[in-house]
């Protein structure tokens, strides 16, 4: 047992913002995936809207919670982890902020690169934020691809992280993410 379990919890609106992002993040690495692997069609169309939609949504959200985290402090680690368990913690957790920043960013000015629209939910177009520029667009896409895979592995990192605190260590690291007890 951990020498000091007494970590607090995170606020409802971290919570709130840590669910939705795993949720958006995770179904647009899916669809991602998905879309990659299919011969062109309506389906596929309809994956690239979804995709493109839920990388529109997720570019408030991260802004928002990167605000949110440099405004309020995340309740401590037990007090007994290693310190270089902490700094990997902290290194996946920033390093999953930047990339749940920048990884929708990169795929609308590679969008807009491409001329392709960018409808959102179908309700309306986002406009373009970049000069046509098919080849610039392509190497975007493809950086674009590459970032998706290292969010692959910064999430499994981080979702094996709580994993361990919660079967391993048996701490409450996990569950305060969870319901904030």
């Amino acid at each position: 047992m951990p020498l000091n379990d007494d970590t607090g919890a995170y606020t409802v609106t971290a919570r709130v913002l840590h669910w939705l992002t795993a949720i958006i993040v995770i179904t647009a690495l899916v669809i991602g995936i998905l879309m990659d692997r299919m011969p062109e069609g309506p389906v596929v169309d309809f994956l690239y809207n979804f995709h493109r939609s839920l990388g529109a949504t997720l570019i408030p959200i991260a802004f928002f919670r990167i605000y949110w985290r440099f405004t309020h402090k995340p309740p401590p680690l037990p007090l007994d982890i290693p310190l270089s368990q902490r700094m990997a913690a902290e290194a996946v957790h920033w390093a999953l902020y930047a990339v749940i920043l920048f990884q929708p960013l990169i795929g609308w000015i590679a969008t807009s690169a491409y001329r392709a629209p960018i409808p959102i939910y179908g309700l309306f177009n986002l406009p373009p934020i970049w000069p046509e520029n098919r080849a610039f667009s392509e190497w975007l896409f493809g950086l674009h691809m590459y970032i998706g895979w290292a969010l692959c592995f910064l999430l499994a990192a981080h979702i094996g992280g709580a994993l361990f605190h919660h079967f391993i260590r048996k701490d409450r690291v996990l569950m305060r993410m969870v319901s904030g007890a």
